[in-house]
């Protein structure tokens, strides 16, 4: 991101790592310029009126008109077991649906869920979030986009074109985008922990399956 708009981020900026205190804490301490944070950082920070956005990869571009996170699985595993795989896809596309069409009740499963405690940064953050734009934005165009930036900067060796012939494959959330079509809307009775406890339930069949073919049972 910095070096999209001119800046050299090995030599001009000076970057700290730090666990304890963290970075949030040596930027309120006025010990550092900036800060990177998520969810409830930039909350936490606002509500103690302690300086400003620069960016936000949610609503600024082009940042805000690419995924910003995506699915990786090992190669091997993918490759033996597609139906597993394919329903933990699917476990986080519903998931995905059900915050953008209930963020109230998805903030409310959170804080009970012991994921975080403030209720209010949860929902804050679940309807800054657009994430309804899944079926909009194109995975393949957003890897292009992050692989040409680090490719410039050699962070990485190989071109955009043979990350995405060698390293993806969009079958899983093609069909998705087509099963899960129009399943947008409030998810009335939706059991997170129940897609949970399926999706884990299916891998370790899946995965007991394997050892026995391979003779380990």
């Amino acid at each position: 991101m910095a070096a999209h708009i001119g800046l050299d981020p090995v030599n001009d900026i000076n970057w700290i790592t730090s666990q304890s205190p963290t970075p949030a804490e040596l930027f309120a301490d006025g010990k550092i310029d900036a800060c990177l944070g998520l969810p409830p950082v930039p909350q936490e920070l606002r509500a103690r009126n302690i300086g400003h956005v620069v960016v936000n990869s949610a609503m600024d571009r082009p940042w805000s008109e690419y995924f910003c996170c995506m699915l990786a699985g090992n190669r091997e595993f993918v490759r033996k077991y597609p139906i597993a795989s394919k329903r933990v896809v699917r476990a986080v596309l519903k998931g995905v649906d059900f915050c953008a069409g209930d963020p109230v009740s998805a903030a409310r499963r959170l804080v009970d869920g012991g994921f975080t405690p403030r209720y209010d940064y949860a929902l804050q953050t679940l309807r800054d979030v657009p994430y309804d734009k899944w079926r909009e934005y194109d995975p393949e165009d957003t890897l292009r986009f992050y692989a040409l930036r680090l490719h410039d900067l050699g962070f990485v060796k190989s071109v955009p074109q043979k990350i995405l012939a060698e390293g993806t494959d969009w079958r899983f959330f093609n069909e998705l985008k087509r099963e899960l079509k129009g399943s947008t809307g409030v998810f009335e009775g939706l059991d997170l922990s129940a897609i949970q406890a399926s999706v884990s339930s299916h891998f370790g069949r899946q995965h007991a399956r394997g050892r026995r073919l391979r003779g380990q049972d």
